[in-house]
């Protein structure tokens, strides 16, 4: 009988230690949900602007070409080029 009580009050004992550290661990992982959440948001608003700025970027490119293209006809008109 007494090993019984004695074993009761071990799991007792061993329950006041776990709970709280399951406790902070779960705190933990509830901190690390809500970073991850708003990583995820912060990641998607990079994603856009990077597509925003690849689209100004081919864009430019485009008028670039456009560009060399008239500097061309010009320079072919005013004959600064060898042909």
């Amino acid at each position: 009988m007494i090993r019984i009580r004695y074993n009761e009050y071990m799991s007792d004992d061993a329950e006041n230690i776990v709970l709280p550290i399951l406790r902070d661990i779960r705190g933990d992982m509830a901190k690390m949900a809500s970073n991850m959440a708003t990583m995820a948001a912060e990641m998607g608003a990079m994603r856009q602007h990077l597509s925003g700025i690849t689209t100004l970027q081919d864009h430019d490119h485009g008028d670039i070409a456009e560009l060399k293209i008239r500097l061309d006809r010009i320079e072919q008109r005013l004959e600064l080029v060898d042909q």
